[in-house]
């Protein structure tokens, strides 16, 4: 829906501004798209197939930018800017939104008679075979890897906002969201975990944890933060001993974290699936589905793997899939110079989808857009800006 305002709002802007330009960002990229998208397209016509899940690329990476290229005007009305903090709070909110909406499905029934008579995500019957927290629209890995996305997003926030740093309320806020998308997240999907890790990481080595001398604004930071994890531990803890539910939900959350305490070992019944099961590849004499695929993606059947890299290989084979790897590897480029401020969260985002393929073929262009909209001249230019900041 919001696709289908997109390119009619970008003309509106292109008229009033009397200016018809793309950013090269989009030009570039969108140039990509078409050639990974021929490439998928000639797999499906040479092995006589009809799956066109990525031989239409183009066409789904021009829905996601139109869309948000809508979302960006609208913040930017509202607010007469936008900003990676501004649009990290607006994420942050989606994903609390989604936390909040899988706990209200799992523990009240008539949400989830509501939610489930109304929205179709397709996997109703699975989601409930696993027993699994899902939320409005987000479920599995996709939701994973977009909340390992905006833990990052909090941590850089963290690192190198000023105004959030000296601001203890904002701190602890940005924490508590923290732990919150985390720890639910984790109950919904245990790709939350990758993103949580590097966040941490990050937040570690940017505020100079590990050297001699910390300045005091990182010191308040760390206190706010200790205060807010201890805070969250003890919930966690009382929570886990007293509620079956929530029991249950921890240790499928932090399966890999139990294990190692009761047992000595980090592992989870999916990473050992992973590593037994998963890695499927084409016959190693199979030439032809090696360099372009075998055209079939959506039949999970047909190679019976979740990864990431198998599947492609197997939908467009090594050459499709370097196309879509060089697809990230120039936006990461391109935004990492166009937001400099910015620049690492741009180098971890490519970081995301690389690790990510290696559980599941999870898109990530959505996140990629919101950027490509943001350095857009229409929503840069005056026309946005509020008579006092002209």
């Amino acid at each position: 829906m919001l696709a289908v305002l997109g390119l009619p709002l970008m003309g509106y802007h292109m008229i009033l501004l009397r200016n018809v330009v793309l950013s090269k960002e989009i030009l570039i990229a969108s140039l990509i798209a078409i050639i990974f998208s021929l490439v998928g397209f000639y797999s499906t016509d040479v092995n006589n197939t009809n799956d066109y899940a990525y031989a239409t690329y183009i066409s789904s990476m021009w829905v996601w930018l139109s869309a948000s290229y809508v979302v960006c005007t609208a913040i930017s009305l509202v607010h007469g800017k936008i900003s990676f903090k501004i649009l990290t709070n607006y994420l942050i909110g989606v994903c609390l939104f989604q936390c909040a909406s899988a706990l209200l499905i799992e523990f009240v029934p008539a949400f989830k008679i509501v939610v489930d008579r109304y929205v179709n995500m397709g996997i109703r019957e699975f989601l409930e075979e696993v027993d699994r927290l899902y939320g409005i629209g987000a479920t599995l890995d996709v939701a994973g890897i977009r909340f390992s996305v905006v833990l990052v997003m909090i941590a850089i926030l963290l690192s190198t906002d000023k105004k959030a740093k000296q601001n203890n309320l904002q701190i602890f806020i940005y924490t508590l969201s923290f732990f919150l998308i985390a720890g639910i997240g984790n109950m919904m999907a245990r790709t939350t975990s990758v993103g949580m890790v590097i966040a941490l990481i990050y937040l570690i080595f940017a505020n100079n944890v590990i050297k001699s001398k910390i300045a005091v604004s990182e010191i308040k930071l760390w206190s706010i933060i200790i205060l807010s994890t201890l805070l969250m531990f003890g919930l966690g803890v009382f929570l886990y001993q007293t509620n079956k539910d929530v029991h249950e939900l921890l240790r499928f959350a932090f399966e890999g974290f139990f294990n190692f305490v009761e047992k000595g070992e980090w592992r989870t019944d999916s990473t050992d699936r992973l590593n037994t099961e998963m890695w499927i590849w084409p016959a190693s004499n199979d030439t032809k589905t090696w360099l372009i695929g075998s055209g079939i993606f959506s039949d999970w059947f047909f190679a019976k793997t979740d990864v990431g890299y198998c599947r492609f290989v197997f939908y467009c084979g090594t050459i499709g899939l370097s196309i879509f790897i060089f697809f990230f590897i120039y936006l990461s480029y391109a935004l990492w110079h166009k937001f400099l401020e910015f620049k690492e969260f741009f180098f971890i985002l490519f970081a995301l989808v690389m690790i990510n393929w290696i559980k599941v073929s999870t898109d990530l262009f959505l996140v990629y857009a919101l950027f490509l909209s943001m350095g857009s001249p229409y929503i840069y230019s005056n026309f946005y800006k509020k008579p006092e900041e002209e």
